[in-house]
């Protein structure tokens, strides 16, 4: 059987060169893009990872013609992945260095961690995965670790898509899931083999059906 093919999306939020090199790893054919023409409909499944700030990858998504292309390819079912600055663009708004529209593909706004925390939060935390939040994550460890770099965080998220949770200082939503979208705030690309397993789960079974399902 051929290996499966990820686009990753590289729209200047950061080097991706972890995340093509984890995708390899777990046996996919890697293909990079970075511009709305060449998000078509040929494309299946689709990585967006990502480092700094909510509206300044909002604003490089939309001078790259991204924003319209990304929402098509969701509402078609077709699979994605979004990682730190690339899940947090999935809710409806962030406040980092002010207000700014995301997607909208999840309900939410990505807020600051409140004051007394030590931000970033950097690091090895645990993620307790919710039972049956998405079949792409059936068999990874209840409270496996992953690494983490970040400063916000999504709040008034629909219970019903939060597929993690994990802790710093009081719990937050580190990822969710719905149908064809599977959404991290750490970094699975340098997570060591906990993170390898889920990216694993994600290409092979997203390659059988669009929503995670086997």
């Amino acid at each position: 059987m051929a290996a499966p093919t990820v686009h990753v999306l590289d729209y200047g939020a950061g080097n991706i060169r972890s995340m093509v090199n984890a995708l390899q790893v777990v046996g996919a054919q890697v293909i990079v893009i970075n511009a709305g023409d060449d998000l078509h409909e040929g494309i299946e499944h689709l990585v967006m990872p990502g480092v700094g700030a909510f509206g300044a990858a909002m604003a490089s998504l939309g001078r790259r013609g991204l924003i319209a292309p990304l929402r098509r390819h969701i509402a078609a079912g077709r699979p994605m992945l979004g990682v730190c600055v690339g899940f947090q663009v999935l809710f409806e708004s962030g406040e980092e260095l002010g207000q700014h529209e995301g997607l909208g593909i999840f309900r939410g706004t990505v807020r600051r961690f409140p004051a007394g925390r030590i931000i970033p939060h950097m690091g090895w935390n645990e993620v307790a995965w919710r039972p049956g939040a998405h079949a792409v994550l059936d068999g990874l460890p209840s409270e496996g670790h992953f690494y983490f770099v970040h400063s916000f965080r999504p709040e008034g998220v629909d219970e019903g898509v939060v597929a993690g949770t994990s802790d710093y200082g009081d719990p937050f939503v580190a990822a969710v899931a719905r149908d064809n979208v599977l959404g991290c705030q750490f970094h699975p690309e340098k997570s060591g083999p906990m993170g390898l397993q889920l990216l694993r789960q994600w290409v092979h079974s997203a390659a059988r059906d669009p929503r995670g399902a086997s």
